[in-house]
């Protein structure tokens, strides 16, 4: 970034007279604190009000302790499912053209304006009992909806856009130049992607599995849906959670809430640490000379 763009930026930040300023931080302060300092400190002193004690029994009890696997369970297979299509749907909306490519991205986005209640019902007409492939599913003992494939399902549904929609406006801003100069200079589809493209891509991917993940342990409407809510069995964190309080279990249901909220923070502190390193690095690359082009060595040998 030149002095010139700095200084510009600064000449625009410094436009407006500092009481205007200070009261725009102190109206963004008050809302932080009183929309979301304040209600995770209400979860958290909630969850120890009867103490340490309490509150380890409340997370090593039987059921919430399966409700715990079962929602690591669930991102750990819902997230690399998700990886692997939405670097898949963005290589081929931001490197290819073709005949329904709009079409193909309006579908990503289908998850974002359907309602997760609607996304588990059509779970349950495709897979329940009398659903599309109900009667073929009992016929062969499978089952779906009310157990972990259904839990699954559902969640890899309402989270598959995130890392798509990360990855395909920053495919699409970098081009395909680079790919094109390593597959003339030899290397093969795979080392391309290895070489060229991942690295390239590497900070957005982070950024969107942290977000997959993050909604993917959070899920609670589809996952309510199509779980059956069978205690030990099909309970996720949030479901555990509800049941928990509905039982009037202030103290176990906050306790569950709280660990719910502390995977919300980590998750948030890494997308922070993500940021950094990737504003690090581009300001690294900006300050590097410009590099000689290499038209003579080959990528692959």
């Amino acid at each position: 970034m030149s002095q010139l763009t700095v200084a510009r930026r600064r000449a625009i930040s410094t436009t407006e007279s500092p009481w205007i300023q200070a009261v725009l931080i102190a109206i963004a302060l008050v809302f932080i604190a009183l929309f979301l300092v304040l209600p995770l400190a209400a979860v958290f002193a909630e969850a120890l009000r009867k103490g340490l004690g309490a509150y380890w029994l409340a997370l090593l009890e039987p059921d919430a302790w399966a409700a715990i696997r079962l929602t690591l369970l669930t991102a750990v297979v819902a997230v690399p499912l998700n990886l692997v299509f939405g670097v898949a749907a963005a290589w081929a909306i931001a490197k290819y053209e073709f005949r329904g490519k709009s079409f193909l991205t309006t579908l990503i986005d289908l998850p974002f304006s359907v309602s997760p209640i609607v996304a588990g019902l059509i779970y349950v007409l495709v897979f329940g009992a009398q659903g599309w492939f109900g009667p073929w599913l009992a016929e062969k003992n499978i089952k779906i909806i009310f157990a972990v494939p259904g839990i699954i399902l559902a969640t890899i549904f309402v989270t598959f856009p995130f890392i798509a929609r990360e990855l395909i406006p920053l495919m699409q801003s970098q081009g395909s130049e680079e790919e094109q100069a390593a597959i003339v200079l030899g290397a093969s589809g795979w080392q391309t992607f290895w070489r060229v493209t991942l690295p390239n891509i590497k900070w957005g991917l982070i950024y969107g599995v942290i977000l997959c993940n993050a909604r993917a342990m959070g899920e609670f409407g589809a996952v309510s849906v199509v779980s059956g809510h069978i205690r030990g069995q099909t309970n996720t964190m949030p479901l555990h959670v509800e049941i928990l309080y509905n039982e009037y279990q202030s103290v176990a249901a906050f306790a569950v809430a709280s660990l719910l909220a502390l995977l919300a923070l980590v998750t948030l502190a890494i997308k922070t640490w993500v940021e950094w390193r990737h504003a690090a690095e581009m300001r690294e690359l900006s300050q590097l000379p410009p590099e000689r082009p290499m038209n003579t060595v080959p990528i692959a040998q």
